[in-house]
């Protein structure tokens, strides 16, 4: 562990350069309040006056409170007192935390772990970038975020006289991607009448409420997991999305790091996560039967019931796990023919079906909860293809749920009839 304490020394003294081994060098004493003094040699200097020019340096730099005691510490030591200190807190997203080790354990030790960090410099860190752009740029990408950060703590705790990292940027690649872009594959979406199969036959099972707050809201499995009978807002028929059932890091006795927890209400994945969305009729009516439903369970479980207020919950009213939908949605997949996509792919089903009627991008990604996203479709390309395979209903659905410019019934034998527009029509 990193004793932060051999930075706060209350006095110092530097010795004259005298021969060591053969060259010149010189050494500095450490004085402390409350710890044994720490003797620091410096040496390796082929001339006597290259080392007192050292020496004077190291006297400014002791003057101004500039001198880096951690001259001995690995990058890879200091990469996992970093990570420990700034994100294994309790409360904080496990996300993260976990995102960060993977990078640094795959990408950044195997590279530069046994590099002492007082001797990084721009050249190692561009080699680094470089290095891992060859085989990912989005590796590449997350590398340059978790080394620019770590970097930045280094500077700002004085394990390092200069960051290593300012200004060094990934090299450009071929096939790169336009920034903050998001590619969909309309290959693993589902089209309006899949949509309409999935709909009805979940209706019989635990994850109902759930695919809708998908498949017709975008919301995350996070975020579904998380939402509250408090988050509607049933005057104005709103959602507000502002929390997520995910892990994150808990006080246990007898451990002296916090642990790891799932099921615990943590933030939202980012600032632009949090949004209010307008509810659809289909929905809005769908959540009012969950709450009858809830309300009964609570009398029939008596004490046994936890009335945190989920609306997708278990018997007992706790928090569901986000995984817990899995077994259900594979069986109606595989029952009704539908296409082998992910869980996630539903939500971008629900963003294909927006941009497939004209909306902007930018709105879209407001909608989705997107931080700074274009989001693109790469294989609608054909403008006929995309008109087929719209509905008037998808467009009831989208005037009603995000432009409020007219009122129409969306009744629940009506939303889902597929009347197909033909492109010579348009």
């Amino acid at each position: 562990m990193i004793d932060f304490r051999l930075q706060q020394y209350i006095e110092w003294k530097v010795g004259k350069v005298i021969p060591i081994k053969g060259k010149f060098g010189f050494r500095v004493t450490l004085y402390y309040l409350d710890l044994p003094k720490k003797v620091q040699q410096k040496s390796g200097f082929t001339t006597e006056r290259e080392a007192n020019v050292a020496r004077d340096q190291t006297v400014g730099e002791l003057y101004s409170g500039d001198y880096i005691v951690y001259e001995n510490i690995l990058v890879k030591e200091f990469l996992e007192f970093w990570l420990d200190a700034e994100y294994r807190k309790v409360g904080n997203p496990v996300n993260t935390y976990l995102s960060f080790r993977n990078v640094i354990q795959n990408q950044i030790v195997p590279y530069l772990g046994t590099k002492k960090i007082a001797d990084l410099n721009s050249s190692h860190i561009q080699t680094l970038y470089q290095t891992i752009a060859l085989s990912s740029r989005a590796s590449a990408s997350r590398t340059k975020t978790v080394m620019g950060l770590a970097m930045k703590y280094a500077k700002a705790k004085k394990f390092i006289a200069r960051n290593p990292a300012v200004g060094v940027v990934i090299p450009k690649t071929e096939n790169s991607k336009e920034y903050h872009t998001r590619s969909i594959n309309s290959a693993k979406t589902l089209n309006l009448e899949q949509i309409k199969i999935l709909i009805q036959a979940s209706q019989q099972t635990p994850i109902y409420i759930a695919v809708l707050f998908n498949i017709l809201m975008g919301l995350r499995r996070g975020e579904i997991v998380g939402l509250k009978y408090s988050d509607v807002d049933y005057v104005n028929q709103e959602l507000h999305v502002q929390r997520q059932i995910g892990k994150a890091f808990v006080e246990k006795e007898g451990e002296d790091k916090p642990i790891i927890l799932d099921a615990q209400e943590i933030p939202l994945k980012t600032s632009s996560s949090y949004r209010v969305l307008p509810i659809p009729d289909y929905v809005f009516d769908a959540i009012i039967k969950e709450r009858e439903r809830y309300e009964e369970r609570k009398k029939e479980a008596g004490e046994q019931f936890h009335d945190f207020g989920f609306i997708f919950c278990s018997e007992t009213g706790a928090a569901r796990n986000k995984n817990f939908h899995y077994q259900y949605y594979k069986r109606i997949l595989r029952g009704n023919g539908l296409p082998d996509i992910r869980w996630h792919d539903l939500r971008s089903s629900y963003c294909t079906l927006l941009l497939k009627n004209e909306f902007n991008p930018k709105a879209v990604s407001n909608l989705m909860g997107h931080a700074k996203e274009i989001i693109t479709i790469d294989v609608y390309g054909d403008n006929k293809v995309m008109a087929v395979d719209c509905t008037r209903e998808i467009d009831m659905f989208i005037n009603e749920l995000h432009l409020k410019q007219i009122e129409m019934p969306m009744a629940e034998d009506k939303f889902f009839d597929s009347v197909c527009v033909n492109p010579e029509d348009l």
